[in-house]
């Protein structure tokens, strides 16, 4: 059945790359949200009057917040699907993040609002009134729920959409408290037992944490997130596969969107290589990157000497050392500065965040080590800090 929405509302729909195309893909779910979630306002908050229930009345007030919700997500990816301008070079496509902190802080809003009255509700008890009635149009509730839970996961994922993703857990958290609501008029109808106030504190319990989960998740992407790791597994795999590159460090990458990335990367090739070959080497991965995979790449050269044996075997001896003071610590730009009474080994190497060292004491602790391979050799130590670099054999992998 989605599938079929899909193929009759969005033009191109195997395109999700496309910037109208997902645009449209936006446009459907949210005209969906909209739709639905005013079905369940106008029917729950009927009831919940008619039969003086709070709880009801609290899950209508969810539902109009998720109305209001697909008004701001259809408005995020109608601006979102605008082109880049002079005033925003790279593009509009993180509205959608800034949309879906606007959802979440509504659904924070109201769920603070709903546990206030709640509370009066108990401070202050009247019994509803339960009917065949209220038992269907909560039925039906967790019904529509939980199809807009399946159709917005279902397109999230498709389009890559963090507000989309977002307004799916919320339809999850909505199938609960609507679960709740219900429980609890049953209970109250078959014992008299009044938990109408009860169930509005859960209710709106339920809102609150989904918003400030909502708030952590959609927030993250404009913080700027890390890369996933198949990401970063594709570029080193794809970098690699050309001739002439010996390695590759320091790789930045930054999001402006679900489909828009601008990454930068410092490729090793032979130093002993003719500067121009090397430079077209570079020109051919950077335009294929952009036909590719749609990434904007930026590549730094960086020669290195790779037929003078005795800085290899140096090399390799740092290596072998710094792995033993920790196997997750990487090493590149290698090179030394031969002298008569002393020589420089100058390189950066490279650390997780997470790593229990400050960079004095490490940079510290390498040139100790150093020392004692030679006490001529002067260490000269560039600390940078890394996400996540695949190991040699996961390139492998990547191939087979």
């Amino acid at each position: 059945m989605i599938n079929r929405l899909i193929k009759i509302f969005v033009k191109n729909y195997e395109k999700t790359a496309n910037p109208q195309v997902r645009e449209s893909y936006g446009k459907l779910a949210s005209i969906f949200g909209i739709a639905s979630n005013l079905v369940l306002f106008l029917s729950k908050i009927t009831v919940g009057f008619l039969s003086n229930s709070i709880s009801i009345t609290a899950d209508a007030v969810n539902n109009l917040s998720d109305f209001g919700s697909s008004i701001v997500t259809l408005v995020g990816f109608k601006i979102a699907g605008k082109p880049a301008d002079a005033e925003h070079p790279y593009g509009h496509e993180r509205i959608e993040y800034i949309s879906g902190l606007i959802v979440s802080f509504i659904v924070l809003f109201l769920g603070l609002q709903l546990i206030l009255n709640s509370i009066d509700k108990i401070m202050h008890p009247q019994m509803p009134e339960f009917s065949m009635i209220s038992l269907f149009v909560l039925i039906m509730a967790i019904l529509i729920k939980c199809w807009q839970y399946v159709f917005y996961q279902k397109i999230g994922k498709i389009i890559d959409s963090v507000s989309l993703l977002a307004t799916s857990i919320d339809s999850r958290n909505d199938i609960l408290a609507t679960s709740a609501v219900l429980i609890a008029a049953i209970i109250t109808y078959l014992t008299g037992f009044n938990l109408d106030g009860y169930m509005g504190v859960v209710v709106a319990l339920f809102i609150i944490i989904s918003g400030i989960r909502l708030v952590i998740d959609t927030a993250n992407p404009i913080l700027g997130t890390a890369p996933t790791k198949e990401m970063v597994d594709t570029i080193y795999k794809k970098i690699l596969s050309y001739d002439n590159i010996i390695g590759l460090h320091d790789l930045n990458i930054h999001s402006y969107g679900a489909t828009k990335f601008f990454a930068s990367v410092h490729c090793e090739v032979p130093a002993e290589q003719n500067i121009i070959v090397s430079h077209e080497i570079i020109d051919t991965i950077e335009r294929d990157f952009l036909k590719d995979l749609g990434i904007h790449l930026v590549i730094h050269l960086d020669p290195v000497v790779t037929n003078d044996g005795r800085t290899n075997d140096l090399k390799d001896n740092v290596e072998g050392l710094i792995e033993k003071i920790s196997p997750d610590i990487r090493m590149h730009d290698f090179r030394v500065v031969w002298g008569k009474n002393y020589s420089n080994l100058i390189f950066d190497i490279v650390v997780p965040f997470d790593i229990n060292w400050s960079d004095d004491d490490l940079k510290k602790s390498i040139s100790e080590e150093i020392y004692r391979i030679d006490y001529t050799y002067h260490s000269v130590i560039i600390v940078d800090h890394y996400y996540y670099i695949p190991e040699e054999d996961e390139l492998i992998d990547c191939d087979e």
